[in-house]
C-alpha cells in the first residue's frame, strides 16, 4: 500500500489460518507494506474454504481471502536451509515479525525470538499462539476452541446454568489474540525509541479471553473475593427484561433495565395492563419473575416481524435489536452505508466481496482495497525486486524446493 498513516512500516507475517493473518492485515490495511510467507503447499486456509459453488479451490477460500487482502505474497520452504536464509534476508528488511507458530517449531526452524534478534535487533516480533510462548502448555496442541476453554468463558457464558456449557463461536479466541497482537505490537515498534531495541511481543489468546472477555469482575473477582459470576443461558440473571426473544419472522434482543428503557418498551407494546403490576417495577423485581415476564412480552413480540419491533422501540428510546442473519447482516443497509462490505477484483474471481477496514480514520483514504495475494504471486517482486536475487537465482531456488 502506498498510503495510509501506517506507509513506511513493514510487516514479515508467518501465519496460517486466522490469528497472525488477521493480525497482519490490520496492519495492511491501514497501508504497511506486509509481505506473507507461505509454505510452497500454501496456508492452510487455502483448503478450508467455504468455496464458490463449494468446489474446492486454493485460490478461492472465502476466509483465505477476507484475512490476507493488501498484502504481498511469496512462498518460502522454511525446512530448506537455502529457503531458511532466504526468510532471514526478510527479517533484515523487517520492522515488525507476526506468526502463529508454536515455540517448538521455532526451535526446530531455528526462528526464536533471539535468533532474529540477533539478525536484526530492532525487530518487533509478535507471537500469537493458544496458550503463550512459555509455562507448562506453551507446547500443548491446541486450536481457538482450546484457548477459549483455558480461560473459563465457556463455563461462564455458554448454555443454561443446569446444563453443559457449550462450544463458542468459531475462532473468537484467534480473532481476540489477533487484535491484542497487533495492538501492543504497534506499541512496541513506536516504543523502539525509548528502550533502544525490538521486543518479543508474546500473546496468549487463552489470556487475551480471560482478560477481554471472561472479564476482571469473574477472574479478578474470584482472585480477589472467591466469587465470580455464573452462566444464566440466553438473558441476564439479576436484571430484566435482557434477553433474545421470538418474533414472528425471527428474533429480538431486547433489553429495557432503565425506568426510561422500560417505559419506552411498555409504550412500544402498548400499555399492556400486566406491565403495570409491582412485580414488574424495577429491573430487580422484573428479574426475579423473569418466568412471567418473558412470556407476557412474547406474546406481543411473536405478533410483529423483528425490524417493526426494533424500530417501534427504537423510537421509544428503548435500546432492541433484530437478530440478524449472516445473510441479512451483509446485505443490511446500515453496512452497505458505511462501505464495510467492499468490491475487489480478482484476477482469477473477478469481482469478489470482502471486508474492510476495522476502524475508519477521518485523515486517512482507505478506498482502495487489493485482493489477497495468490500463491507466490509476489516471489519474483520480491526476491528479485526487494533482496536483489536474479531470475536465474530464483528459479534454482525452486527446482530445489525452497521456494
Amino acid at each position: 500500500m502506498s498510503a495510509g498513516p501506517l506507509a513506511g512500516v513493514r510487516v514479515l507475517e508467518l501465519g496460517q489460518v486466522i490469528s497472525a493473518p488477521f493480525c497482519a492485515r490490520l496492519f495492511a490495511d491501514f497501508g504497511a507494506d506486509v509481505i506473507k510467507v507461505e509454505p510452497p503447499q500454501g496456508d492452510l486456509a487455502r483448503s478450508w474454504g467455504p468455496f464458490p459453488g463449494d468446489r474446492p479451490d486454493p485460490e478461492a477460500s472465502g476466509i483465505y481471502l477476507a484475512l490476507n487482502t493488501n498484502k504481498r505474497g511469496v512462498t518460502i520452504n522454511l525446512d530448506h536451509e537455502r529457503g531458511r536464509q532466504l526468510f532471514l534476508e526478510l527479517v533484515r528488511w523487517a520492522d515488525i515479525l507476526v506468526h502463529n507458530h508454536q515455540p517448538a517449531q521455532l526451535e526446530r526452524w531455528r526462528l526464536t525470538y533471539d535468533a532474529v534478534a540477533e539478525i536484526n535487533p530492532q525487530v518487533v516480533m509478535i507471537s500469537i499462539t493458544p496458550f503463550g510462548s512459555f509455562g507448562p502448555y506453551a507446547n500443548w496442541k491446541g486450536y481457538d476452541l482450546n484457548a477459549y476453554h483455558l480461560s473459563a468463558a465457556g463455563h461462564r457464558y455458554l448454555g443454561k446454568p443446569d446444563r453443559e456449557p457449550l462450544a463458542a463461536g468459531t475462532f473468537i479466541a484467534d480473532f481476540y489474540g489477533g487484535y491484542v497482537g497487533a495492538a501492543w505490537g504497534f506499541a512496541a515498534y513506536y516504543g523502539r525509541q525509548v528502550v533502544g531495541r525490538g521486543q518479543h511481543v508474546d500473546v496468549s489468546s487463552a489470556e487475551a479471553i480471560a482478560a477481554l472477555f471472561t472479564g476482571c469482575q469473574n477472574i479478578g473477582g474470584y482472585a480477589q473475593d472467591g466469587i465470580y459470576e455464573r452462566r444464566t443461558g440466553g438473558q441476564f440473571g439479576i436484571a430484566a427484561p435482557a434477553k433474545i426473544l421470538r418474533a414472528k419472522d425471527g428474533y429480538v434482543w431486547v433489553m429495557a433495565l432503565t425506568p426510561r428503557q422500560w417505559q419506552g418498551l411498555v409504550n412500544a407494546m402498548g400499555n399492556p395492563d400486566w406491565a403495570q403490576l409491582d412485580i414488574f417495577s424495577d429491573m430487580f423485581r422484573r428479574a426475579q419473575h423473569a418466568d412471567a415476564l418473558y412470556p407476557l412480552m412474547e406474546l406481543w413480540t411473536q405478533e410483529h416481524p423483528k425490524e417493526e419491533i426494533m424500530n417501534v422501540c427504537q423510537a421509544n428510546l428503548c435500546p432492541t435489536t433484530a437478530v440478524y442473519t449472516v445473510q441479512e447482516a451483509v446485505e443490511h443497509p446500515h453496512m452497505r452505508a458505511r462501505n464495510f462490505i467492499r468490491e475487489v477484483e480478482h484476477e482469477e474471481l473477478g469481482r469478489v466481496r470482502v471486508l474492510g477496514p476495522i476502524a475508519r480514520l477521518s485523515s486517512c483514504d482507505d478506498s482502495a482495497i487489493r485482493p489477497a495475494p495468490r500463491l507466490g504471486q509476489h516471489n519474483a517482486e520480491v526476491f528479485g525486486g526487494l533482496l536483489g536475487l536474479s531470475a536465474s537465482s530464483i528459479d534454482e531456488l525452486r527446482s530445489q524446493g525452497a521456494i
